[in-house]
């Protein structure tokens, strides 16, 4: 299993401030549309709604097919589960920290099919699928910063 989190701080320096409220308003567009956020991704579509908080997407992630069933957990955290694909698993983006202090986490438990626990080739993965996933946080966290300046210049 690969398992790997990271945070980042959600207000830099120079850029458009956002509050606890955006960042979670981010993560509901993002969960329903991805393209914004995430470069690696080339398809994403929402296929069912089972409530207001739960629903399932497919989507194109590095070249392949993944189904995802998302869980809005307002305000703090969004879950996108594998359940079919190659790659299955859960997938987390938590708002956490005080106001003034915000940080953005993802979080994932993965499990690559036909590729064995611990193995270099499992290693392997994971450090290329690291580098994807914090390019799309920090792209989550960019998206985020423009639809907030576009507001403020609204």
């Amino acid at each position: 299993m690969i398992f790997v989190t990271h945070a980042l701080p959600v207000n830099v320096a120079g850029e458009p401030e956002l509050d606890r409220s955006a960042v979670w308003d981010g993560l509901v567009l993002k969960a329903n549309n991805a393209l914004p956020f995430v470069p690696s991704m080339t398809y994403c579509e929402v296929t069912e709604r089972y409530s207001d908080t739960i629903f399932d997407r497919d989507i194109d992630f590095r070249g392949e097919r993944f189904t995802e069933r998302i869980t809005l957990e307002r305000p703090h955290r969004v879950t996108f589960t594998r359940i079919a694909g190659p790659v299955l698993g859960t997938i987390a983006n938590e708002i956490e920290g005080p106001d003034d202090d915000l940080k953005l986490r993802f979080s994932f438990a993965l499990v690559v099919a036909g590729v064995e626990g611990g193995s270099a080739r499992e290693q392997e993965y994971a450090d290329s699928m690291t580098g994807d996933y914090l390019k799309a946080v920090a792209a989550t966290l960019g998206a985020m910063r423009r639809i907030a300046e576009s507001q403020v210049s609204a």
